[in-house]
């Protein structure tokens, strides 16, 4: 079966200091988002902020569009901050 995240290439010690290394300011920005909304709020940004650096976006940009999609420190309109 055709897995396109497999590299052959790809040393797998290597790959988790990279991806951990990446992702790394943004745990520490979702903890610190969390103190003033909510955890599944700050854990759904962190994930569409990475998720979006996944698809190659450069990780500020990645995190200006996501910052761009809140109203009111929310998502989407209503949506409770639990």
């Amino acid at each position: 079966m055709y897995n396109p995240y497999y590299h052959q290439n790809v040393n797998p010690h290597q790959l988790k200091h990279t991806v951990l290394r990446n992702v790394e300011p943004f745990v520490h920005y979702g903890l610190h988002e969390a103190k003033f909304t909510s955890f599944p709020h700050a854990l759904r940004e962190v994930a569409a902020i990475t998720y979006l650096m996944g698809m190659g976006y450069d990780p500020n940009i990645a995190h200006q569009i996501v910052e761009s999609w809140e109203i009111n420190e929310t998502f989407y309109p209503g949506q409770r901050n639990f």
